[in-house]
């Protein structure tokens, strides 16, 4: 009986190994290294892709003249160049919660839906995150710092400015000064009347 199995089985097996070797044209057999069927090589007489002249710049690029290092220089040299409306918040707020929230969470205390697996993140309205310029803040968000990835490719450069006024309006809700205060007493009592 198990001389019967055993035989059964090595069957089925010749049988399916069979089966994957069969392919057609439209549908071709698995490829165990297709880096070797599709080759990047150039022919004779087709063109290949040239290295660009020196010095130029490709279409739709926006150079950024700060390293990684430079985070201060940039909150010196960089100017939020968005007026703060509100369509600007509106879309900083959208931006804030797409990309920054899972981490700093909905409102910038580092309590993101992430932080269980990752070291917490800085809370947006620390003193130290309030004593940045608005050009240190963009410049965290174009390269990155310590474990948060650089959101260049992904977040547009004026949106990245729209993050920044939501950032420094998260701030003023979580730490109002005295002229917050009281232009906010002075709604409440025109509000009453």
């Amino acid at each position: 009986m198990q001389k019967k199995l055993k035989k059964l089985f090595k069957l089925s097996c010749c049988f399916a190994f069979l089966l994957t070797a069969c392919g057609t044209h439209e549908k071709p057999t698995f490829e165990y290294m297709p880096n070797m069927m599709d080759q990047p090589s150039v022919k004779a007489q087709e063109k290949m892709m040239r290295s660009p002249v020196a010095g130029t710049i490709p279409l739709g690029f926006e150079p950024y003249p700060y390293l990684l290092s430079e985070g201060d220089l940039a909150g010196k040299m960089l100017k939020n160049p968005l007026p703060r409306t509100r369509k600007t918040m509106e879309r900083g707020k959208k931006m804030f919660n797409t990309y920054c929230a899972v981490c700093h969470g909905p409102r910038g205390l580092g309590d993101g839906s992430i932080v269980p697996k990752f070291p917490r993140p800085p809370m947006l309205s620390s003193e130290k995150v309030r004593a940045w310029a608005d050009g240190q803040i963009y410049h965290t968000i174009t390269m990155g710092q310590n474990l948060m990835p650089s959101y260049a490719s992904q977040v547009e450069p004026e949106d990245r400015w729209a993050i920044v006024h939501y950032v420094r309006a998260i701030q003023r809700a979580n730490h109002p000064t005295k002229e917050d205060v009281e232009k906010l007493k002075k709604k409440l009592e025109e509000m009453k009347r």
